[in-house]
């Protein structure tokens, strides 16, 4: 009966989803505050009813209820409790059904927290965002649905597939989504505003801390699947420039440029079209990465489905959501007042350069990650695009935007004076340069991109603090001061601080990893050893353990180094009977200067229990914890900015210019 009630709670959410759509829209242009209000009733009911389906279809994994198609396709009896909840969401499905709950879920906070924000553009932005609720419920009733039952049942499930019974990817698909989903709440505002025909400075500061929300989630959900894949795929990577990687980055970067761009909107009353646009891109990108990976067009262990009448539902619906607001800016856009206006040199330069760098970067991955796609549907070849590729292109168009992030907050707004900013930074770029020498000596020559990218790097993390240190008077007051100075400093300014030294962190982390890795595959045997980055290490065999629902061989490695034992690692290689399948469970010796990494796969013999010769992958990893550092502190960064009570309180409020829809409604 469960499934029943979710499978109709969804109905139920698409019909209030058709009438908000609607009536709010009707009621904006009408002036009629009762309908522009029904919005409210709406989205929260809609969110109430697909919390009703998500909760009954987590019911049905946690009982294993096999009767429901998807449970039995997706889950076992045997499977632990959290992968069995992780597993609401890893099926095509169940990840559908979450992507349409967080969809609701901002809806309804607009509802309840947007107390505000003006009720015509209210009314609007969630008739927008019905519309995209209307979109993908009706791809789940009529395509999708979740809660299709199978007769006769099977006596136990498929499994979740091995690889995403992982702490990380259970954490990974939510975040990632509600980074993905976030979007589209300040997708519906920049529609809102394009059909109201008004960009101002009070619309930038409604927008700022959904789209701020939004950065952070993603950025949580994009780290969490990079360190699941460096610890469980067993290769030592974390970023391989997988197309499906791909499709979640480009909408960070673009929501990256954002985010800065709506700064500029609220503080000087500029960029209105840039913010419009961007707004309208991240969500579309986020969208794409929809229909790529459930299209079909992939394969890997990211795409769920492969039936191409799903993917052609999601190509209509990708067309007309990007299609229909990109034509309503190309309408409304050359309406919009310019704005503040700025000199070459001065903090709104800075920004647009930094709008400018990340969007043609986003084209960049965009063409590589798309080019194959196409190449293969027009001739029928078949290529890759790959790291070279993308290393070869992304990584030198972005080294100069750190170069500027370093110098932009030193610039002032309208007029800046470079002279000003020399005294300033003269000594951070003169630390910056003798520290490419020091990690030269340090690692013994390697790439020199490589030692180009540490100063940049190094300039990056002593801009950031430097412009934190003037702020509070660092070493130029007495303490006392300096501390009240930082008590009193908005949370905001802490955390662009925050944001901008994790990055220069995490990217010491990307270079060193990147640069001077050392790597061993080798085929061993007891007591063989292998010397790697000053590191002994010894093979000690392989015993044979069982898990909840898996068997493994799990080998043991001796570490020591200059003759005394330092560590004990334990790789393993796991089998899933019901799966039939194999994972491999890296070991990880971790400190801040690096990792020592070793994986195990396949035996010398096909029998494994008689086999007592292995391949041995183990690797050194300089600095490659200085990633997760600088990835925290760009997701804390973002978090203390998001807590800055001047994002809740004090919005600008509207001059009488207001449209005549709006006027006469505020009035009703």
């Amino acid at each position: 009966m469960t499934p029943e009630i979710g499978h109709f709670a969804l109905a139920l959410a698409f019909a209030l989803a058709l009438v908000q759509s609607v009536l709010p829209l009707v009621g904006a242009n009408r002036g009629n505050l009762l309908w522009m209000h029904s919005a409210r009733t709406t989205s929260i009911g809609q969110f109430i009813l697909v919390g009703i389906a998500f909760s009954a279809l987590m019911r049905s994994f946690i009982v294993s209820d096999f009767t429901v198609l998807n449970v039995a396709s997706n889950s076992h009896s045997l499977k632990p409790m959290l992968y069995k909840i992780a597993g609401t969401w890893g099926s095509h499905e169940g990840s559908l059904l979450l992507w349409v709950l967080i969809l609701t879920l901002f809806g309804a906070a607009v509802s309840l927290f947007g107390s505000n924000i003006p009720s015509s553009l209210k009314a609007r932005t969630l008739a927008v965002q019905a519309w995209i609720s209307v979109g993908f419920l009706s791809f789940m009733l009529f395509t999708s649905n979740p809660f299709t039952r199978v007769f006769p049942p099977p006596t136990d499930g498929n499994d979740l597939n091995p690889l995403l019974q992982d702490v990380g990817l259970a954490l990974h698909p939510p975040f990632l989504y509600l980074g993905y989903v976030g979007f589209s709440i300040v997708f519906s505002f920049a529609v809102a505003a394009l059909l109201e025909g008004r960009v101002d400075a009070a619309w930038a500061r409604w927008v700022r801390p959904w789209t701020l929300a939004a950065w952070i989630c993603l950025t949580a959900g994009i780290v969490l699947g990079s360190w699941w894949a460096y610890y469980e795929l067993g290769w030592g990577g974390w970023w391989f420039w997988d197309p499906v990687e791909n499709v979640s980055f480009m909408p960070w970067l673009l929501g990256t440029a954002l985010l800065h761009s709506a700064i500029v909107t609220e503080k000087r009353d500029a960029f209105k079209s840039w913010t419009i646009l961007l707004a309208i891109l991240t969500f579309s990108l986020s969208l794409l990465g929809t229909f790529v990976v459930r299209s079909g067009l992939l394969t890997s262990v990211h795409a769920f489905a492969v039936d191409p009448e799903r993917g052609l539902y999601i190509l209509a619906l990708l067309a007309l959501s990007i299609g229909g607001s990109l034509a309503l800016y190309a309408w409304r856009a050359p309406m919009m007042e310019a704005g503040g206006i700025f000199k070459p040199i001065s903090r709104e330069a800075g920004l647009l350069v930094n709008n400018l760098i990340l969007t043609t970067a986003t084209g960049t991955v965009l063409f590589g990650t798309l080019y194959p796609l196409f190449l293969e549907a027009i001739t029928g070849d078949k290529i890759s695009v790959g790291a070279p590729f993308f290393n070869a292109t992304f990584v030198p168009m972005m080294l100069p935007l750190v170069l500027f992030m370093g110098v932009g907050p030193f610039l002032s707004w309208k007029r800046a004076d470079l002279a000003g900013v020399y005294q300033r930074l003269k000594y951070v770029a003169l630390a910056s340069i003798i520290a490419t020498p020091i990690v030269w000596y340090i690692q013994k020559g390697g790439p020199l991109l490589a030692h180009f990218s540490i100063m940049l790097a190094t300039w990056l993390l002593l801009a950031t603090l430097r412009e934190w240190g003037i702020r509070i008077r660092l070493f130029e007051a007495p303490i006392s001061e300096t501390l009240r100075r930082a008590r009193n400093l908005p949370r905001a300014s802490h955390g662009m601080t925050m944001a901008h030294a994790g990055l220069a962190i995490a990217m010491l982390g990307m270079i060193g990893s990147s640069a001077w890795k050392s790597e061993e595959i080798v085929f061993v045997a007891p007591g063989t050893t292998i010397e790697i980055a000053g590191f002994d290490v010894t093979f000690e065999g392989v015993e044979r353990v069982r898990g909840p629902n898996y068997f493994a061989d799990r080998g043991t490695l001796a570490v020591s180094r200059n003759g005394q034992s330092i560590d004990t690692l334990r790789p393993e290689r796991r089998y899933y009977p019901i799966a039939d399948s194999t994972t491999t469970e890296s070991a990880i010796r971790s400190t801040l200067a690096g990792d020592l990494y070793a994986s195990i796969s396949e035996p010398a013999s096909e029998n494994a229990e008689q086999s007592d010769a292995w391949t041995l992958r183990i690797l050194y990893e300089p600095l490659v914890n200085f990633i997760w550092l600088g990835s925290t502190l760009l997701i804390i960064g973002g978090a203390l900015s998001l807590s800055d009570r001047r994002l809740r309180v004090g919005a600008p409020k509207r001059t009488s210019a207001s449209s005549a829809p709006s006027t006469q409604a505020e009035k009703t």
